[in-house]
């Protein structure tokens, strides 16, 4: 009879931590609707910790829900998360000292997420973007915080800006941003 409640117990064990590990998982996504889709992004504590909880604090209050991709470059990224949709706001928050991830633990490719600043490394606050292709240029620059996982073709189909300038006219914008913990789908 102990040998069986041993079992059992034993079996029970990887199904838990199965369990607290999809929690864990889901409170490291986010869940971004756009006007073609939803977009999956995982989130990287392990590279910057103070972003991704920024990220989430910001998504939790609905803060992105229709903010515009105010700048969308061709063959580079799209920018959003600025209430103003000039390129020049963020939230009431204060800015965060840069979390750089080395070259060789993450790269800016396709589908990185990064947090956007001014020349001033620790000026992130709540504007971010989503790289359409690879730009080795801005490894070790930017902080990286997350990638997209899933829903990268709703991504590639955010309206672009004029060329050189990125600025766009009629922008589409954020639906939704949520931490899929938060989200009974």
């Amino acid at each position: 009879m102990l040998r069986r409640a041993v079992l059992s117990a034993s079996l029970a064990v990887p199904f838990v931590t199965r369990q607290a590990s999809a929690q864990a998982d889901r409170e490291n996504t986010l869940l971004l609707d756009l006007k073609d889709g939803r977009v999956t992004i995982e989130l990287r504590p392990d590279l910057a910790p103070r972003h991704v909880e920024r990220v989430k604090a910001l998504a939790r209050q609905g803060f992105y829900d229709n903010t515009p991709f105010h700048r969308v470059i061709e063959g580079f990224m799209a920018q959003g998360g600025d209430p103003t949709g000039r390129g020049t706001g963020g939230s009431n928050l204060p800015d965060l000292q840069a979390e750089f991830t080395p070259p060789s633990r993450a790269r800016f490719i396709r589908g990185t997420c990064g947090m956007a600043r001014t020349s001033d490394p620790n000026t992130a606050n709540s504007q971010f973007f989503i790289m359409f292709a690879p730009a080795p240029s801005l490894d070790g620059q930017y902080t990286i915080w997350g990638r997209v996982v899933s829903g990268m073709e709703a991504v590639d189909k955010i309206k672009r800006g004029a060329p050189g300038s990125g600025l766009v006219q009629g922008p589409d914008r954020i639906q939704r941003l949520r931490v899929a913990a938060d989200v009974r789908d």
